[in-house]
């Protein structure tokens, strides 16, 4: 082996092996190889926050592996992942290979697309590691240790023990609490419109366009029925029934003739191709994964997929990018199969260009396809489901990006009426419809919406000016102002990316761990909602702890890692400016140690052992019902909505759907614990175990959470009674990187403290579950 080449996984290493061929050995690290201790803070505070980093347990025979190839090599390249996180892996890489005895150089290898060209490139082109990319990332690291180690103590004697809390995590958490009050504290307002189904007077003779269309009062009085940019209260003319009922009336039988009409052309641009947070947002919307599942699956496009007698073939470029930039060879090939597919008229005279924002890194590319044969149909039978529908939107959206402009014919009817001859001046009705008179892109794709939006119109039917109109009918409307939605997944990454707070690599981690800690949920339409923990938790930052927490600061802090990266600010300083006002808030708020939970909940209920009343009261593991007469009475009993009359937990939705009658599953909330229902009952009844993403060791059935008599939590293959395995401890879809048994189990210390162990008895393997969060391994 003349060259080894370094990479963070072994699907990576497969096609780049593929590609440089046999003078070339190829390694994987299996992610990082170093990292902070777990079992310390492993950050002198008193030393310029100097860090000390170990081997990552379990890691040891990986170094070993890539020292050992290293010696034999005559030449060192690292391709980790062209990034910050790439770049501390690669130079951990090279502390623990290099060797001051033979010199050897170690080289730096970058590329965002794993294709013959673009590999072969890099190696002809080697540099050296960024050390300002290191130490932005060391920075973020540091960052999230000294909060995480910090605060998770502090919460666990405020709240309750086995909490913890992130810098950007908090953050994220705020704006769904904040979100959450805006919409409890929100007044409706009522209004109505008067709406009014027409036809022209004399039909003409076509099938082709619908003759009755419907339309709405616009003006009254001289006065806009509906003026949104007026004050609050003074934005709706009708406000109430009868004023609506006493108008309609009015208009009811009026000479109607269509006065004006408005013709617009317009044209629509396409999206640009897809950014990191694009992509999570569109494929939240349109395929509806959670962030983690997409980038899980573009990770998987990018790396390398199996196809057939060609092998692994990288399908997409980097997926974690900010930069709209596109290499022209790629606008090259695109154009031509656009000419050749849809035609010259759907081809721009040049490549459009799209700006990224400013601290976009433009070395970078958007995402797209890599290889212009290799179309989502031409490679359907080698991908799985969900690599399929997301290849073929990354492939269709950057096609559409390089396309024309569609060409919109908006038209607006404007409807005069008169009352005995005589023009009702001040008074008119409106219908718009729009018209694509040119597809352009949108033969392709059109991008999907965040929320629904009010409709462009339909078809209206050939009309002329002063043709007069008959009534078919016409009604009153009631409707009212609507409170800010609770957020989506797609519109919670795009408040993050807006308001700047993470970065592209960190939005799916976000999102995963406020999820993973219980402090957010998903309703039953998919929206996040805080829980009573998260409201509790939230409260209490931003009482003790204004400044983390505060999205500005929180922005500012991601701007400074950029400057780190492009070496106009040092780390110590970025670091030392946080950690001053952050540990004098700490002290003072440690000084106050009551602990803070929310109030019981008085119920009409009576405890069956005392006769005193039963109330909601809080505990570890989510509200309970229990006899307000404790310590004397210590009699308590699970929630449960359906004997007892306290409040069910709202539904959580899922990805899966009834096998009985295909309506979306929900997780509910009953007597022994959450299950998997369908969401049409009492329509359907089907109900199901919770799966843990584990398969079972004895069948492959899938293990899932159930409840003994008494209400203990137990893991059992969901194919009981065929197969009878069973465990109190809960499974964890991590490999043991000791014996490789498929997963691990989650135990518990005398103490209280979590620690995975291998799920192999004859197999020590055990590690404790860090309790401060950290963004390379959440």
């Amino acid at each position: 082996m003349k060259s080894l080449v370094i990479v963070e996984s072994p699907a990576k290493a497969k096609t780049i092996n593929k590609i440089l061929g046999k003078d070339f050995g190829v390694k994987a690290s299996i992610g990082h190889v170093k990292d902070l201790p777990k079992k310390e803070i492993g950050v002198d505070v008193e030393n310029n926050f100097e860090p000390t980093y170990i081997i990552i347990p379990g890691k040891e025979k990986v170094i070993k592996e890539l020292k050992s190839e290293a010696k034999k090599a005559e030449e060192v390249y690292i391709a980790t992942d062209p990034d910050r996180e790439g770049e501390a892996i690669a130079h951990h890489i090279a502390e623990e290979i290099k060797s001051p005895k033979n010199g050897k150089k170690i080289y730096r290898v970058t590329f965002h697309e794993i294709t013959d060209r673009a590999v072969k490139e890099a190696i002809k082109n080697p540099g050296n590691i960024d050390i300002n990319k290191v130490e932005a990332q060391q920075a973020r690291r540091i960052l999230d240790r000294l909060v995480g180690y910090n605060l998770s103590p502090f919460l666990w004697k405020k709240v309750r023990r086995g909490l913890s809390a992130g810098r950007v995590q908090s953050v994220a958490v705020k704006l769904i609490v904040d979100r959450e009050r805006e919409i409890e504290s929100f007044n409706k307002e009522e209004y109505w419109t008067i709406e009014a189904l027409l036809q022209p007077q004399k039909i003409t003779d076509t099938k082709e366009t619908p003759q009755q269309f419907w339309s709405r009062l616009y003006k009254y009085n001289d006065s806009l029925v509906i003026n949104r940019d007026a004050e609050e209260g003074k934005r709706f003319l009708i406000t109430n029934e009868e004023t609506a009922k006493q108008i309609a009336d009015e208009i009811k039988d009026k000479e109607l003739r269509l006065s004006k009409i408005e013709k617009k052309l317009r044209k629509r641009s396409p999206s640009p191709p897809f950014i990191t947070s694009t992509l999570q947002q569109e494929a939240a919307r349109r395929l509806r994964f959670p962030a983690k599942r997409t980038m899980m699956i573009a990770q998987q496009l990018y790396e390398g997929i199996e196809l057939g007698k060609e092998g692994s073939v990288g399908l997409i470029t980097y997926m974690r990018t900010d930069s709209f930039r596109i290499a022209p060879e790629a606008q090259q090939w695109a154009r031509e199969l656009i000419q050749a597919q849809f035609g010259k008229d759907y081809l721009p005279e040049k490549p459009p260009h799209y700006k990224s924002k400013g601290s976009a890194q433009e070395a970078h590319e958007a995402i797209r396809p890599t290889y212009p044969d290799k179309s989502p149909e031409t490679v359907k039978a080698f991908l799985s489901k969900d690599q399929y529908s997301l290849y073929s939107l990354i492939w269709n959206r950057f096609i559409a990006s390089q396309m024309t402009p569609a060409q919109l014919e908006q038209t607006t009817f404007i409807i005069g009426l008169k009352d005995s001859g005589i023009e009702m001046k001040g008074s008119e009705l409106r219908s718009s419809g729009t018209v694509i008179r040119f597809p352009g892109f949108m033969a392709l794709y059109t991008e999907s919406k965040d929320e629904i939006e009010e409709e462009e119109g339909g078809i209206l039917p050939p009309l002329k000016e002063n043709d007069i109109l008959k009534q078919l009918d016409i009604k009153p409307v009631q409707h009212f102002t609507q409170p800010p939605p609770r957020y989506s997944e797609a519109t919670l990454v795009k408040a993050l990316e807006e308001k700047g707070i993470g970065r592209p690599s960190t939005y799916a981690a976000i999102l995963s761990t406020i999820q993973d800690r219980k402090y957010v949920e998903k309703n039953n339409e998919r929206r996040f909602f805080p829980t009573e923990l998260g409201i509790v938790v939230n409260d209490l930052l931003v009482e003790k702890f204004p400044e983390l927490i505060d999205i500005s600061f929180t922005a500012k802090m991601e701007e400074e890692l950029d400057e780190i990266e492009s070496a106009k600010m040092k780390w110590v300083k970025v670091i030392n400016d946080f950690y001053k006002p952050f540990s004098k808030d700490l002290n003072e708020a440690s000084k106050d140690m009551e602990k803070v939970k929310p109030k019981d909940i008085p119920t009409e209920e009576v405890c069956e052992k005392c006769g005193s009343p039963m109330v909601i009261k809080w505990g570890r593991h989510g509200r309970f019902m229990a006899c307000s007469g404790y310590p004397e009475c210590k009699n308590t009993r699970p929630l449960d909505g359906e004997n007892g009359g306290a409040p069910k937990a709202e539904p959580i939705a899922t990805n899966e759907f009834c096998e009985k009658c295909g309506s979306p599953m929900v997780i509910k909330s009953g007597r022994f614990g959450k299950f998997m229902a369908c969401s049409k009952y009492p329509e359907c009844k089907n109900t199901k175990p919770i799966a843990t993403g584990v398969k079972c060791p004895l069948d492959g059935g899938d293990i899932v959470e159930r409840r003994s008599k008494r209400g203990k939590p137990f893991w059992s293959c969901g194919n009981y009674p065929k197969c009878n395995f069973a465990s109190w401890y809960k499974p964890v879809p991590k490999q043991c990187p000791k014996c490789s048994a498929s997963f691990l189990v989650e135990r518990w210390t005398k103490t209280g403290e979590s620690f995975h162990a291998c799920s192999n008895k004859d197999c020590d393997y055990k590690i404790e579950v860090k309790r401060e969060e950290a963004s390379s391994e959440a």
